[in-house]
């Protein structure tokens, strides 16, 4: 197996645990243009192995704004924090839904930081999540459920 080759396996077990959701943004793969991708929470130029605990289902837009970074500056402190880790926190420990649901909004270090480097409420971002809510797409029912989940602990 090369590197980073990710199974067609692995890809439908991370897909499937991931409710089909970027584990980002929560949106829908269904809703998006570009189908989610596997990406590696800490990637392999970081010395993250293409193991199922290191994978998670990520949108085009979050993928790539995200690439290899594991880390940002926090903007009030220019303290270094992580990205949001699906496999480790709960979606509703860092991140919160406003504006009826489509503005992401950070609930702390990991994710303001995570908010920012991924773009999560930039312009087109935001418009596309608002578009999906109107037509009740967003946050669809899984999100809401994983949603309600972390919250619940």
């Amino acid at each position: 197996m090369s590197k980073g080759y990710v199974s067609a396996e692995l890809r439908r077990l991370v897909a499937a645990r991931a409710d089909f959701l970027c584990e980002y943004c929560l949106a829908h793969e269904e809703d998006m243009f570009f189908r989610c991708e596997v990406d590696h929470i800490i990637s392999e130029r970081h010395g993250g192995q293409t193991r199922e605990d290191n994978l998670a289902y990520a949108c085009f837009f979050c993928n790539r704004n995200k690439g290899s970074d594991i880390a940002s500056l926090e903007p009030w402190t220019g303290n270094l924090v992580r990205l949001f880790n699906p496999r480790l926190d709960r979606w509703a420990e860092h991140f919160g839904l406003q504006r009826e649901g489509a503005l992401i909004v950070p609930r702390s270090a990991i994710g303001e930081v995570t908010v920012r480097l991924l773009g999560l409420n930039l312009g087109d971002r935001l418009l596309e999540r608002e578009a999906l809510q109107e037509v009740g797409r967003y946050p669809s029912l899984q999100a809401l459920r994983r949603i309600q989940l972390a919250a619940q602990g």
